[in-house]
């Protein structure tokens, strides 16, 4: 890793490189300390993903962050990023299921064996339901004793997303959940691309803004905050590295399309997005894809991931002209009410 001009340690890159993807060196903190490391310097790659309060923030390709004070760092520079991969990407169930829990973060969660229960005060089933991603460790029936619990707790409605992984398992915990009157519902669908071509389609995205944060005017776009405006931010701004597009429409009206995406390592999240009803059947749905898979991109992912209803006809069309194919399919169980 060459850092030098000269035999000179350079730092030439500084907080408007956020969101770009660089190498920087760092003191190590524990170098000279008798059970720390020898080395003096630590080097790190990834994406710039913060700069504030004198604090670096770096997201490496395998999602870990890095996170550590600008008056340890001695060199650093922007980097390119690796060629753009137009191949499929490959996971498993519960590696990007995990993905996705991390781009679409709850509030709240809790661990019963390899469940997760997460919560964030109803805003959304996928972070208002069980994850369950390998044994509980207890016997079925006590375990969804356990969840019912925990959720009446928070005042929220029993649920668990049906995506083991593993055909047997969900066969079973399907299986119990019905025996006790739970509903079936939102059939889903998780769907996998290669980024580059989600990029290059062709379709016009210099008018398309980014923002870190999605404003008043992008949830009133959005529209599905659902009255939790603290739990939805809490959600929608969740994840290592969050980009909210924006197409705004004329002057005196609001957004006419909006999209989400959050980049983790080599993976990229596409969420939200949301066209006006007297603007769709234009591509902006296509532009803001295309926008955001742009900055992903840039930011060193390779991979493309996103979840939608089996009823959504539209949206399942235009994923498909991207590349996008199912990866795995997933419903919901909700408890009966009392």
């Amino acid at each position: 890793m060459e850092f030098t001009t000269g035999g000179r340690l350079e730092i030439r890159i500084s907080t408007a490189d956020v969101g770009k993807r660089v190498s920087v060196r760092r003191l190590n903190p524990s170098a000279g300390s008798p059970e720390g490391s020898s080395e003096r310097f630590t080097d790190t790659v990834g994406t710039l993903t913060s700069w504030e309060g004198g604090v670096l923030r770096i997201t490496r390709r395998t999602g870990e962050i890095v996170t550590f004070d600008e008056a340890s760092l001695v060199a650093g520079k922007v980097v390119p990023g690796p060629p753009p991969r137009r191949r499929g990407p490959a996971a498993t169930v519960r590696e990007l299921q995990e993905i996705a829990t991390r781009g679409w973060p709850p509030r709240e969660t809790a661990r019963l064996g390899a469940w997760t229960l997460r919560a964030a005060g109803g805003f959304t089933a996928r972070a208002n339901s069980v994850l369950p991603l390998g044994p509980c460790g207890l016997p079925l029936p006590e375990a969804v004793d356990r969840v019912t619990a925990w959720y009446a707790e928070r005042s929220l409605p029993a649920m668990v997303q049906i995506t083991t992984g593993d055909p047997e398992q969900d066969a079973l915990l399907d299986a119990e959940l019905a025996r006790r009157g739970w509903t079936e519902e939102r059939h889903a669908l998780m769907r996998t691309a290669a980024l580059a071509p989600v990029a290059d389609t062709g379709a016009a995205t210099e008018h398309v803004r980014l923002a870190r944060t999605p404003g008043e005017a992008w949830l009133r776009a959005y529209g599905r905050t659902d009255g939790g405006a603290e739990d939805a931010l809490a959600v929608l701004g969740g994840g290592p590295s969050v980009w909210f597009a924006t197409v705004p429409g004329a002057p005196g009206e609001g957004p006419v399309a909006v999209g989400r995406c959050v980049v983790d390592g080599r993976w990229a999240g596409f969420s939200a997005v949301a066209v006006s009803p007297e603007h769709r059947r234009r591509g902006l749905a296509t532009q803001v894809m295309a926008r955001l898979a742009e900055q992903a991109l840039s930011e060193g992912a390779s991979a493309a991931y996103l979840q939608v209803e089996t009823d959504n006809g539209a949206a399942t069309a235009l994923y498909d002209e991207m590349g996008f194919t199912t990866h795995h399919a997933y419903h919901y169980r909700r408890a009966a009410r009392p």
